[in-house]
């Protein structure tokens, strides 16, 4: 494929994020094939913060960078550390240069101990909202160009959305199951209540009643207890009735 097809192909693979079987790992190490690719880059990491707002590594290229990144996090420097803090790029970071890497010496010089010389940090961020950065690395000693920019911005974002796209999705699922479990136990409680009123011939509102003091006086769920009414548990006979 050509430059447009690749960078093509990396936007339309995004698409796939509005699965529910989307893998996200894996679509975070296609983004790294793909910066190589599209950048002409020597090495691709990703990282991402989790629910405390912790960075975490998620992808990379290869397991030296890999490293170079937990390194990073170990720390707390690095350009990509001070990428997700600020949410602003940082483009052609010379890791030989003093006044570039004043703020991270000891990440730079763990970098150029793996022989990169230029690297570059870019937020995943949608408006205010920032989710990682994405870190290129070079080998050789050659800039990024606009052009390049553009598109590894591009990239970050397409992979910005992949992410707050999956999160989307998890949340909707737990919200779904905590529904189902939600109505799941409502009917359990009904079942319960109508045992228990024609048991002891009183209304269902009385036998909720007593369900309810019996479960806190034995720190039972409510749930636990109305299951145990339903399969006859001997539970019945200790329960006081209205």
């Amino acid at each position: 494929m050509n430059r447009e097809e690749q960078l093509l192909a990396a936007m339309v693979e995004v698409v796939d994020t509005l699965v529910d079987d989307f893998d996200l790992i894996d679509f975070l190490h296609h983004l790294c094939d793909r910066c190589n690719e599209l950048l002409d880059v020597s090495a691709v990491g990703v990282m991402l913060a989790d629910p405390n707002g912790k960075l975490q590594l998620i992808a990379a290229s290869d397991e030296h960078t890999r490293l170079l990144e937990l390194f990073a996090l170990q720390t707390e420097e690095g350009p990509c550390v001070e990428c997700y803090r600020a949410g602003t790029t940082r483009l052609n970071i010379d890791l030989r240069s003093p006044s570039q890497v004043a703020a991270f010496p000891r990440f730079a010089e763990r970098a150029r101990q793996g022989d990169f010389v230029i690297t570059h940090t870019l937020p995943m961020r949608l408006r205010q909202q920032v989710v990682g950065a994405l870190n290129l690395f070079d080998t050789r000693d050659q800039e990024l160009s606009d052009p390049d920019a553009r598109v590894a911005q591009a990239l970050a974002d397409v992979a910005t959305i992949a992410v707050l796209q999956h999160r989307t999705l998890v949340h909707a699922n737990i919200e779904r199951a905590q529904m189902q479990a939600a109505l799941s136990s409502r009917v359990v409680i009904e079942q319960a209540k109508g045992i228990l009123a024609e048991r002891w011939q009183t209304t269902p509102d009385e036998a909720f009643g007593v369900l309810r003091r019996h479960a806190r006086t034995h720190q039972l769920r409510l749930t636990v207890l109305c299951r145990q009414v339903i399969d006859g548990s001997d539970v019945v006979r200790t329960m006081q009735g209205p």
